[in-house]
């Protein structure tokens, strides 16, 4: 350990993370105890948010799985979080073993277990970028040197866009990445609102931007807004837990747990 917290490979443990909160909230190891306090705090206000973050995984491996059997090979996974078996490329790659994933997250502990990410299939290929979403054209430009933008690519963003704020423009992110995109391309995301209980929301946001880390949730109505000008696929925007139950995942009452979640692919 270095002064003020900060760790020989940049890891700052004076104050918490996003990755590491999320990790402890799903029973991982790889947090301090700067995270488990923040967590505690959240879970204090919201004590489902345990069940929603394995509610998250169990989305994102529905739709990676989905988008695999509709033929996709390629896969942008930003704010890929500390890894957590069965990770994106597992799913993608059991039902295509040719599958290239490419993780991209600026959180120093995760590329401490990128090598995690890096097991793929012999056929496919894993690779992880150190990048922060907000910075889009760095990721496209390392992004095209390993992927073909010539052909369909899955772009996910799970969990990740409720932790850019407005001043950010995340919707110019996301606009600027599928605007890189082949068409027939797919658009993942999942994202926490406060529709449910605005103020329990206020108070969780507060604990991440008292930390140190923007966080915003989010509206139905602005939810939708990301995937203007695509084609959502069926069921259109749900709650987690009611996209695709029969794909597999935990069940759990959806209702209980305020979630949006959508896939949709890019237009010819």
């Amino acid at each position: 350990m270095t002064d003020a917290g900060i760790e020989a490979g940049g890891i700052d443990t004076g104050k918490p993370q996003s990755a590491r909160m999320y990790d402890y909230f799903l029973g991982g190891k790889d947090n301090y105890p700067v995270d488990a306090e923040a967590a505690e705090q959240v879970i204090s206000l919201f004590p489902a948010v345990k069940e929603m973050a394995r509610v998250n995984r169990d989305f994102m491996h529905r739709a990676a799985r989905l988008l695999a059997e509709r033929g996709i090979r390629q896969f942008l996974d930003i704010g890929t979080g500390i890894p957590t078996e069965p990770n994106l490329h597992q799913i993608v790659q059991a039902v295509t073993p040719d599958a290239r994933v490419v993780y991209a997250d600026h959180d120093p502990i995760v590329l401490r277990h990128a090598e995690a990410l890096l097991h793929s299939s012999p056929e496919g290929s894993t690779t992880y970028l150190q990048a922060d979403v907000r910075e889009p054209g760095r990721i496209l430009a390392a992004g095209k040197e390993l992927l073909d933008f010539e052909q369909p690519i899955a772009l996910s963003l799970v969990a990740l866009l409720h932790l850019v704020a407005d001043e950010d423009d995340p919707y110019r992110i996301v606009g600027e990445l599928l605007n890189s995109l082949a068409p027939g391309s797919y658009l993942a995301l999942s994202h926490a609102t406060g529709d449910f209980d605005p103020e329990t929301w206020e108070r969780v946001v507060e604990v991440y931007r008292r930390g140190g880390t923007t966080a915003q949730v989010r509206s139905r109505g602005e939810f939708a807004r990301f995937f203007e000008g695509l084609e959502l696929i069926d069921p259109g925007i749900q709650l987690a837990a009611h996209w695709h139950p029969e794909l597999g995942g935990r069940r759990t009452q959806g209702e209980q747990i305020p979630l949006y979640v959508g896939v949709a692919r890019t237009r010819h």
